[in-house]
């Protein structure tokens, strides 16, 4: 017995022993042994013996329901024998005779079965209650049906509660108890749930599969909300980390005891693992660690798919476009499927005419009559495996042999061709188990009209075996070519292109029904009206949750440097060994560096500011310390010989910001008194003044003869400027290139390596991306809730980091602007230094904090000033640090 046994929505509520009486009162009378099982809508008896065949007899066909020998002539023995219950029926099913699986056989015509109850006097309950449900099973109306078994249900369920019990300790502390049901793949069984202070419980009403499910709270990683037949009913919790079946999947009667026992999850969880969003796993997708597989498996699950409904099961792309070839040839990329295609747009002849169609048909418009994901899609893939599913979800028939899962090239082929076919895969495709793809349960699958057998599917010509097709499978997914193009499926797939214009621009429309919110079921007043929309919609496929509204960003694919690291050593076309070793171990050493961050050591500290230290510039060689400070004074210490050497002042405003030009011999600083000003090391004097802002000056940037300047004034300005050194002048000439406007003040800018693009902060928490090559706007991305303290772009600019005011740490992707990660402190990170994957911050309290962006966390807070840290400097090698702070010192440090 399963509860696959019974019909879609059907409830399995009780069992009581019994035998089977065969020719009642016949001279071949004979018993046999089982369980007699009530479920809402048939009366099921399992035989004790394997080779008896499960019956089956659905209530509606039952003519009469009662106590055998309660009618006609021998009702005086009712007595003696008042533990049989009669039933006279028109139709039985026969399942699973010698427990082989296979499609159910029928007998149809009147009977009689007689069953005797091991306790007689249960025999007056049963069969009230049989009576009862037939009564449901016979109403015309379907709603009508559905709102009594729920009635009978819920009264059921309100009888029983929890069985305490069943308490793993008894100093267990009860935090919740609420009726729920478990959900599995076409089946939920009702009970009760109970969490405690350390475990959660599921018990079953019929005591099915076990009398009580229990997950203890400290081995669940991951819990997400679910949509359940539409409403937002669900919660599923998984033990580990990427696996792709849950541990548990509960639909609850109440959004409100769905939503608490979530909040008390995962108010444990947060005590002990990090919550993840789809934009944290895009940041260690994009940086390489996590497989495209494992980031697929992750979007699946926060868009509601789950292993546990088959309206929502995860969806997987196809990727291979070669079916034929004897070898399959990754390198090429005519083997692979365009990804910025969905498949029904992939054969242009079949889109044009699906397009004349949809030109023509009235709104609500779509493309597509089926969807590329559905219960019948998916046991399509799994019949092998799965056939009682088959059987439960087809009434207890497998399908036409022809139109069975037979080959992996016909079914490619189909879905290219076919006029109604646009399915997508399933994980199994690039997972590890090959069941699923031969016959070992030797399944009668019936014979195709050809007359060959249905029996393993038949694999493409470069596949040797089931496990080396799933191998080459893996590998395409893994390819550097879908690694390139695979953000273009998720675009249309959990991306902006499943909806609205861009959904219609890219080929993308199904039917209105398939969207979350396409329908309203509560709007809908008539019950039976509200069951044939559900069911329509849960057999038709639904389309994921949308998780991004804005282009994916791409993966970052390594360059083709690895390539020639791999040249052997007498290969000509290698780089010379030199330079790239030296170049290698350069990078080698930045990694070593950032990978002992957490090791960071002090060296010296020296107070040499009156007020707080906002700016340092260090010399090439290390000897010479350039700070700025709010008390108005450019102070130069030297390393050697621990001594102030020049202290500077250009006005009584406070300077907020300084560089070195190249070649050492010039220092700009940036004051709050609008000016920007030159001074020269050499000649020991200011040299310059450049008066180029309306409000204080925030931060200035050099780079390639330029000089970027932010203001209060909310601009940030590009200029031209030759060093007056350099030239034979003494005053110079400032030619402004740009002028790039905000709405409000700029606190902070940063250049990309190659000075092609610039980041601003703003006090109101806008961050802005700026093309310095035609000085435009790129993004614009409000992610702060109060003032920008510091930005910067990773060493490859793909990624820019962001802190403020609210604690947050905010990493962008530059190309789409996406927000793809943001984690939050309890303090303001006034500056931070970082190299794409590790970031060390300097808190408000002194304190500097070592990030790990793509495990989430905060890996090591280091003691450090007395009062805020308010900049951070870091030397080419990353080999010294040196942090200024309010508490007016400087701090040297050293990295082990």
């Amino acid at each position: 017995f399963s509860l696959l046994l019974l019909n879609l929505e059907e409830y399995y509520f009780e069992q009581h022993t019994a035998d089977h009486i065969q020719n009642k009162g016949g001279q071949y009378e004979r018993k046999i042994r089982g369980s007699l099982k009530i479920c809402s809508k048939s009366v099921i008896f399992e035989p004790d013996v394997i080779s008896q065949p499960i019956i089956k007899i659905p209530l509606r066909d039952c003519i009469k329901i009662g106590k055998h020998g309660e009618n006609g002539s021998n009702r005086h023995f009712a007595k003696a024998k008042s533990g049989e219950i009669s039933l006279i029926f028109s139709q039985v099913y026969f399942i699973k005779e010698h427990n082989i699986v296979a499609p159910y056989k029928i007998e149809r015509g009147k009977m009689e079965y007689v069953f005797e109850l091991d306790v007689s006097g249960k025999v007056e309950d049963v069969v009230e209650t049989l009576l009862q449900l037939h009564r449901a099973s016979c109403l015309d109306k379907l709603g009508d049906q559905t709102a009594m078994i729920t009635a009978i249900l819920q009264s059921r369920l309100a009888r029983t509660s929890f069985d305490k019990n069943r308490f793993q300790s008894v100093s267990e502390k009860l935090h919740m108890e609420c009726k729920a049901e478990m959900v599995t793949p076409l089946v939920t069984n009702p009970g009760h749930v109970c969490i405690t202070d350390t475990n959660l419980y599921f018990q079953p009403l019929n005591g099915y599969p076990k009398p009580v499910v229990q997950i203890t709270l400290q081995d669940v990683r991951r819990i997400y909300k679910r949509r359940h037949g539409l409403m937002p009913l669900g919660l599923e919790v998984f033990c580990t980390e990427d696996d792709l079946c849950s541990d548990i999947y509960l639909k609850f009667y109440e959004p409100q005891d769905r939503d608490d026992l979530y909040f008390y999850i995962a108010t444990y969880l947060e005590h002990h693992v990090a919550e993840r969003t789809a934009e944290s796993y895009t940041l260690q997708w994009q940086r390489g660690h996590l497989s495209n597989y494992q980031y697929l498996l992750h979007l699946n699950n926060l868009a509601d798919r789950s292993c546990n409904d088959l309206s929502q099961y995860p969806v997987f792309p196809w990727i291979i476009n070669d079916y034929c070839s004897t070898e399959l040839d990754l390198s090429n990329p005519g083997t692979f499927r365009d990804l910025s295609r969905p498949v029904g747009a992939l054969n242009k002849e079949r889109l044009e005419r699906l397009l004349t169609r949809y030109q023509e048909m009235p709104e609500p418009k779509f493309m597509y009559g089926s969807h590329y994901s559905s219960p019948g899609y998916v046991l399509f893939y799994l019949v092998r495996i799965a056939p009682e599913y088959m059987l439960c979800l087809q009434n207890g028939r497998f399908d036409n042999a022809d139109r069975m899962f037979n080959s992996i090239a016909e079914t490619w082929k189909n879905c290219l061709d076919g006029a109604t076919d646009f399915k997508e895969l399933i994980p199994e495709f690039y997972g590890d188990d090959v069941s699923f793809l031969v016959n070992s349960l030797k399944l009668d699958l019936g014979k195709r009209q050809g007359g060959q057998t249905v029996d393993d599917v038949e694999l493409p010509p470069w596949a040797r075996s089931p496990e080396d097709f799933l191998q080459k499978s893996k590998d395409a997914l893994e390819s550097s070519y879908v690694s390139e193009h695979l953000h273009e499926w998720i675009d249309l797939v959990f991306g902006y292109k499943q909806k609205g214009s861009d959904a219609v621009e890219a080929h993308n429309v199904f039917h209105p029904l398939t969207y979350e919110g396409g329908v309203d079921l509560n709007s809908i007043e008539d019950p039976d009206e509200k069951v044939a929309m559900l069911t329509q919609i849960l057999e038709f496929g639904q389309t994921p949750k949308q998780l991004f509204v804005t282009p994916h960003p791409r993966r970052i694919t390594p360059k083709l440097k690895t390539v020639t690291q791999a040249c052997s050593p007498d290969d000509p076309m290698a780089d010379s060994p030199g330079e790239e070793s030296f170049e290698d171990l350069t990078e080698e050493s930045k990694s070593l560096a950032w990978n002992n961050i957490t090791k960071l050591q002090l060296q010296e500290q020296y107070k040499i500011h009156k007020e707080a230290v906002t700016g340092i510039a260090v010399s090439c060689n290390g000897s010479s310390v350039f700070t700025t400070s709010q008390d108005s004074t450019l102070k130069m210490f030297s390393k050697e010989s621990k001594m102030l050497q020049r202290s500077i002042s250009f006005s009584n405003m406070a300077l907020s910001s300084c560089l070195l030009l190249p070649g050492d011999a010039t220092v700009i600083s940036s004051s709050w008194d609008n000016n920007v000003y030159f001074y020269s090391i050499a000649f020991a004097r200011r040299q310059d003044t450049l008066m180029g802002h309306d409000d204080a000056v925030s931060k200035i940037c050099w780079h390639d003869n330029r000089l970027y300047s932010a203001s209060w004034d909310s601009t940030v300005k590009v200029w031209s400027g030759v060093p007056a050194e350099m030239t034979c002048t003494r005053r110079q000439q400032f030619d402004m290139l740009a002028e790039l406007e905000h709405d409000v003040s700029v606190d902070t800018i940063s250049l990309n390596a190659a000075s092609t693009l610039l980041v601003s902060g703003t006090k109101e928490g806008t961050v802005n991306i700026w093309d310095l090559t035609t000085a435009t706007i790129l993004h614009q991305i409000p992610c702060h809730s109060g003032t920008v303290c510091d930005t910067a772009f990773s060493p490859d600019s793909r990624h820019v980091l962001s802190t403020g005011k609210d604690g947050c740490l905010n990493v962008i992707d530059v190309q789409t602007g996406m927000l793809i990660s943001s984690l939050t402190s309890d303090e303001t990170q006034r500056c931070f230094i970082w190299d794409g994957n590790s970031v060390l911050s300097g808190s408000q309290s002194g304190e500097l904090l070592v990030w790990d962006l793509l495990g989430g966390k905060i890996s090591e807070r280091i003691q450090g000033h007395a009062g805020a840290v308010t900049c951070i400097w870091m030397n080419e090698q990353c080999s010294s640090i040196i942090t200024g702070g309010e508490d007016r010192q400087i701090m040297f440090w050293k990295l082990q």
